[in-house]
């Protein structure tokens, strides 16, 4: 346990991460407690928090990111929480980057991480990634998750934000079928989203923004440069828009049909 004055809770959701949370877990075992909220796992990611003396694990129905966030967010007991995904890693410096910022009597809300993505353990440099940056670090007195997005939730924050140096590691690509299922179920999320904000569907949509999606990753944003890794990642991301316009489209019809089946 860290005796450092300010403490830091390392807050973290999860589910089926065996083969990536150990490197996560490993490297938030600075912070003074670490919670793990974990969506009824069956790879054998909830017994192996289990038996890491350091972890808090509770289990929590999954609904959407937001709300799955939220939830997490609530458990943290301290009030500067580093959040991080199951499959992302702190590396030495900036953990160390961290400790000292925490410990400046920062003026700071909240601080946002550039992050490097990792294919399948070798470094993707470009393919619309180059600028990504999240918030990972904030106070949680001064921040929350939005509840107007359910799928690349947004944190909303009171004060001044920061920017780290040094950068995240993000093991975003383990495996084809894993990358695919997880942009069609974000794809799916982003769907109900539309759909409750009343955006409509149309075919435009449904064509042209896969396409430019494409496009603007592996041209513009430089995807060809990475090989063969950025045509198998900018063309899931752009499945990935496919699918939520698919899904508008059967959540339209599905509605069209409840309304038609009430009708007197």
């Amino acid at each position: 346990m860290n005796n450092s004055k300010v403490k830091i809770s390392a807050v973290v959701i999860a589910f089926n991460e065996i083969g990536y949370i150990e490197r996560c877990i490993e490297s938030v075992e600075f912070a003074d407690e670490i919670i793990v909220v974990d969506s009824f796992s069956t790879d054998g990611t909830y017994e192996y928090l289990q038996k890491k003396s350091k972890v808090q694990v509770i289990q929590n129905p999954f609904a959407n990111f937001t709300s799955q966030k939220s939830f997490a967010l609530k458990q943290a007991t301290n009030d500067w929480v580093l959040f991080l995904d199951a499959d992302e890693v702190i590396s030495k410096a900036l953990r160390t980057e961290i400790r000292k910022t925490v410990e400046s009597n920062t003026d700071h809300a909240a601080f946002w991480f550039y992050r490097k993505f990792m294919f399948e353990d070798k470094l993707l440099r470009f393919s619309g990634w180059q600028t990504d940056k999240n918030y990972r670090l904030f106070r949680k007195s001064k921040a929350k998750f939005s509840d107007r997005k359910i799928v690349h939730e947004t944190l909303v924050v009171n004060g001044k934000s920061g920017i780290f140096k040094e950068k995240l590691t993000h093991y975003c690509y383990k495996n084809y079928e894993d990358y695919k299922a997880k942009m069609l179920k974000y794809g799916k999320l982003k769907a109900k989203e539309d759909f409750f904000t009343e955006k409509n569907f149309n075919y435009l949509s449904l064509f042209a923004k896969p396409m430019w999606k494409f496009f603007n990753h592996f041209i513009l944003r430089l995807g060809f440069l990475d090989g063969r890794k950025g045509i198998i990642i900018c063309y899931l991301n752009a499945l990935g828009d496919l699918e939520r316009y698919r899904e508008l489209k059967r959540l339209e019809k599905k509605n069209e049909m409840a309304y038609f089946l009430t009708m007197p």
